[in-house]
């Protein structure tokens, strides 16, 4: 490792390397204001993956976003030339956060004096010439740690997404369209890809016929993405109606234009999570498997789990899911209608 000090250079281009998922590379947007912050004059490009471009998208400190269609880059030799193409680039600075296959081809091919990551393993030292300090907690708060070398330290930013005005105009249409403007609602996400971060259908049901019983106007919209469009139609047969099902699914910017209008997020431990976060608005995460990590901390953003001896086990898979099934709405209740009547304050109810 070169033990150069790095709080006096002036990188006049910067690239930053946060490939996927799309709530961690919204977890990435902190540094990326912060990198900003520090070198004003430096021009600053990341490089992610096609399916998170639009958590970057609008956003003002980044000059150029190299999104990676893997579809299109399956021949090898195509690959590379691209990654050799970012890397030509004339680069400063390279600042990694994931120390991932298709980041390190571009680290490998480019000339940046500065090649900035976490510890790596053994293996990968050699590709890179600076490291930050691992840093433990909020995920946000260790991709920041990365940047220490720097003089950068995260001091509670949050993530950032910037809607445009025609996205919240979306917005605006979507609340008239299902007639949520005159009343407070909520947004729900109840799937995920792994069972052992997915809350049972019949709790988030449960939980919703609750928080009607302590606000009758409370209206409710159900997130869906690519092929859960019919377990949002069950949760919301299960409410017994006043659960919204949006007719097309949302993209991930009108998804967050919707949250913004929201009183109150809540979810499994997934990306909207994180989009409820930027956009402002209480939430209440379901935990199941997942660390607490993932939580931004804060009294308005809750991570709720049953805190049984195995947790976290961070398992895709379990034979009794005890964190989930155990863990009932009336668990959830008090917390949720505490972040509710925070996030109707808020919205003026």
């Amino acid at each position: 490792m070169n033990t150069t000090p790095l709080q006096s250079i002036s990188p006049k281009r910067i690239l930053v390397c946060q490939l996927r998922q799309i709530g961690d590379v919204l977890l990435a947007t902190p540094s990326i204001r912060l990198l900003k912050e520090r070198f004003p004059e430096a021009e600053l490009h990341v490089l992610t993956e096609k399916k998170c471009l639009p958590v970057l998208e609008n956003n003002p400190h980044i000059h150029t976003i190299w999104a990676i269609d893997k579809k299109a880059l399956k021949n090898p030799f195509k690959a590379l030339a691209y990654y050799r193409r970012i890397a030509r680039q004339g680069f400063d600075l390279i600042v990694d956060f994931q120390q991932l296959p298709r980041c390190k081809w571009v680290i490998r091919f480019s000339n940046a004096p500065v090649k900035l990551s976490f510890p790596p393993k053994w293996y990968n030292r050699s590709l890179y010439t600076h490291w930050g300090p691992l840093v433990y907690g909020y995920a946000a708060k260790c991709k920041a740690g990365v940047l220490a070398p720097l003089g950068i330290e995260w001091n509670g930013e949050r993530p950032e997404l910037f809607l445009t005005d025609e996205e919240r105009v979306f917005a605006d249409e979507f609340v008239r369209r299902y007639r949520l403007d005159n009343a407070p609602f909520i947004t729900v996400d109840p799937s995920h890809r792994r069972e052992t971060r997915r809350w049972p259908s019949k709790h988030f049901a449960g939980l919703i016929r609750l928080l009607w019983e302590k606000h009758p106007d409370l209206r409710a919209v159900l997130l869906y993405g690519p092929g859960e469009k019919a377990l949002a139609k069950k949760i919301a047969a299960r409410t017994g109606g006043g659960a919204v099902v949006p007719e097309a699914m949302l993209s991930l910017r009108e998804m967050a234009a919707v949250q913004e209008r929201a009183a109150m997020h809540l979810g499994n431990c997934s990306a909207p999570r994180h989009f409820a976060v930027a956009m402002g608005i209480p939430s209440l995460s379901i935990q199941g498997a997942t660390g607490t990590g993932w939580g931004y901390p804060s009294e308005e953003h809750v991570s709720a789990s049953k805190g049984l001896p195995c947790y976290p086990c961070n398992k895709n898979t379990c034979k009794h899911r005890k964190c989930l099934e155990e863990y009932t709405p009336d668990d959830a209740l008090e917390d949720a209608v505490r972040l509710l009547e925070v996030g109707l304050k808020n919205k003026g109810f």
